[in-house]
């Protein structure tokens, strides 16, 4: 941090000024009581005023310097030696301020260490948690087959598969928090182009159709689009986040309810696409850090349901590296709607 103090006499001035009348008058007064006032007088205060101003300024510079140096050197707030290449004045305003401003920063700074640490510690242990029990499960099958279960055939292949399970939600897991990394470094790169939303949005119902229909939900737009809707993307990173949306609606959906997908001109050059569910909805509380990496509503419910518990935290990401929105409405028993902006093509 660079300190600019700015040469102040002001104080030198009016002191000088003040020392030099009071010993004038004083002096003035000794003659005239001696009888030896004469006109020889006023070369007193032309002699007496500089003199008490190099003084002053001399000492009050010298008193300062210490002073300062020392709130320097004690709260280690500036480099001292940074103070030593300019000299220190009366003008402690200037310094005032810029300690005023290095302490609010180091405040701000301090707090958002504060954050960032909790997080930290958060975060490693929701990936020590997602990452452990997948773990368990496959050296649990595998200690099982090398304790003998191995020599029965049945009991070999089944646990061999379960134990592939455990494997594969790791895979899963890790490639997740891949995708995430990049993103957020900027080393993912997005590779733009034209395409139908609406045929992008069928592909994907039809993708999990059966998933769906397993729980009696309806995989719906909110009308008929007979006329394509052309935007201008990552069409494979946007089907990501598109199905992360609608499997999310399917988890969380109630029986016999609707997923529904509906496609609306925001503005000028911008769409907006909405997938809105009839499902169990989310309370006011979580809404704010439903983006967050491994944060889940229903800690128990979403496990059993499977998912790394990072598909919100892609999707924003996703959206947020096209330089768009993404929006979340929720209310319990009612339902929800996530929705997101994209641009259209010209």
């Amino acid at each position: 941090m660079q300190e600019k103090f700015k040469k102040s006499y002001k104080f030198a001035y009016r002191t000088s000024l003040y020392i030099t009348l009071f010993a004038t008058l004083l002096v003035s007064v000794f003659l005239f009581f001696y009888h030896q006032l004469n006109w020889q007088i006023i070369f007193f205060p032309l002699v007496c005023y500089p003199l008490a101003f190099a003084i002053i300024q001399f000492r009050v510079e010298k008193f300062i310097y210490k002073r300062v140096k020392q709130i320097y050197d004690d709260l280690t707030l500036l480099e001292s030696t940074n103070l030593r290449q300019q000299p220190i004045t009366t003008d402690m305003g200037t310094l005032t301020r810029e300690i005023d401003k290095f302490a609010r920063d180091k405040k701000l700074e301090i707090e958002t260490l504060k954050v960032r640490e909790e997080y930290r510690k958060e975060f490693m242990g929701n990936v020590s948690h997602e990452m452990k029990t997948p773990l368990f499960t496959v050296q649990g099958y595998i200690l099982t087959l090398l304790d003998g279960a191995m020599d029965d055939e049945v009991i070999r292949k089944k646990y061999l598969k379960r134990a592939n399970k455990g494997v594969e939600r790791l895979i899963y897991i890790i490639k997740d928090l891949d995708m995430i990394t990049k993103l957020e470094v900027g080393d993912l790169r997005l590779n733009k182009e034209v395409f139908d939303i609406v045929e992008l949005v069928e592909n994907v119902f039809d993708l999990f159709e059966m998933k769906a229909a397993k729980k009696n939900i309806t995989l719906t737009f909110d009308m008929d689009y007979s006329k394509p809707v052309l935007v201008n993307a990552d069409k494979e990173r946007i089907q990501q986040v598109l199905t992360n949306l609608v499997v999310n609606s399917i988890k969380y959906g109630r029986e016999k309810g609707t997923t529904e997908v509906s496609i609306e001109n925001l503005i000028k050059n911008k769409v907006i696409i909405r997938v809105t569910d009839n499902g169990e909805g989310i309370t006011e509380e979580h809404i704010p850090r439903l983006f967050e990496r491994f944060y889940r509503v229903d800690k128990s419910g979403s496990r059993k349901e499977g998912g790394s518990g990072l598909g919100l935290s892609i999707v924003k990401h996703i959206i947020e590296a096209h330089e768009e929105k993404i929006y979340v409405e929720s209310e319990p028993e009612v339902g929800s709607e996530f929705s997101f902006t994209l641009e259209k093509a010209k």
